[in-house]
């Protein structure tokens, strides 16, 4: 998936609805990228999938899956930023060592990494967060989008 077509999932994401229940959807039970989550305040979307390392989790394997995901991450944080200024970093992390349950797409996101960068819509309430994350060793690392409207403080 090229940048553009990034740019536009993202788009799509946010002039989506937010359905009353939670949905999920994948191209296929095999396939990471694409696969998308929403809920009554939210959407989930992963954008780029590395390989898995099931076979292989050799150093070079993995840095090379892990450059090429945080190079797709490099090149929509440069676009989002020019269109609505600098990400916040919003710490998924000390969220999970609260008694309190997250909100979503919250939980989901802190079951992935510890960290997002986030941006508000100008004109919506709603903000958009870029993430990588990996399930565990041996999935994909995961360049991972969320749309929501909930609190993120």
């Amino acid at each position: 998936m090229a940048l553009q077509d990034r740019l536009a999932a993202l788009d799509a994401l946010l002039a989506r609805p937010f359905p009353q229940t939670e949905e999920r959807e994948s191209a296929s039970p095999d396939v990471w990228e694409g696969y998308r989550s929403s809920g009554p305040d939210h959407h989930v979307c992963y954008l780029v999938a590395s390989r898995d390392f099931w076979d292989d989790r050799g150093e070079e394997v993995v840095e090379a899956a892990q450059a090429e995901i945080d190079a797709a991450l490099q090149e929509l944080v440069t676009a989002l930023t020019r269109r609505w200024g600098a990400p916040r970093v919003v710490d998924l992390w000390r969220r999970a060592e609260t008694e309190d349950p997250a909100p979503a797409p919250l939980d989901e996101l802190g079951q992935l990494t510890d960290t997002m960068l986030v941006w508000r819509r100008p004109d919506t309430d709603r903000w958009v967060a870029l993430a990588v994350g990996q399930a565990d060793p041996e999935f994909p690392v995961l360049l991972l989008a969320a749309v929501g409207e909930t609190s993120l403080d």
